[in-house]
């Protein structure tokens, strides 16, 4: 309802509204439970939630014609809902410069409206889109666990692999 609510004062104010963004909420909470149902089952997020999208997707089609041109769109926006909640290192920063961030985060802020999300975790967003770049570093959360190097972990295969 908060979709369709937000939609209704958009046109109000004479905004732009996008249909992709509107079935990305109106079938959210579907893809939700499909992507639960497969991280209940074990099996790693990021691939369970392509799972989900895709079986939504395709039940959807059976029922309701949506051109398939909105598809990418819904997907980039349910994919950027996990990396919304990650708020360390140089994630934020490079989330900000995607292509759909402001559809991601907008329908995010749904998300924490409807209680779904913290509320916090939007708050957070609100400031840090705005901040300065000393504002940004402050605002960064410390990186758990130990940082990954790509580089040693390649010349680590590489080496693996020149020993088989």
């Amino acid at each position: 309802m908060l979709a369709l609510a937000n939609t209704d004062q958009r046109l109000l104010e004479e905004k732009p509204a996008s249909p992709a963004f509107l079935f990305a909420a109106l079938l959210w909470h579907e893809v939700l439970s499909a992507w639960n149902e497969e991280l209940e089952a074990g099996k790693p997020s990021i691939p369970s939630l392509h799972y989900a999208m895709d079986e939504v997707l395709k039940k959807q089609r059976a029922q309701l014609a949506i051109p398939h041109r909105h598809d990418a769109i819904m997907k980039e926006i349910w994919l950027l809902q996990p990396r919304l909640e990650q708020r360390s290192g140089q994630r934020p920063l490079r989330l900000l410069a995607l292509p759909r961030f402001r559809a991601a985060y907008d329908f995010m802020l749904l998300r924490c409206q409807s209680g779904e999300m913290p509320m916090e975790l939007g708050e957070w967003w609100t400031e840090f889109q705005d901040a300065s770049n000393e504002r940004r570093e402050e605002m960064l959360l410390p990186e758990k666990g130990p940082k990954r190097n790509a580089a040693a972990a390649k010349s680590r295969r590489q080496q693996r692999l020149h020993n088989c």
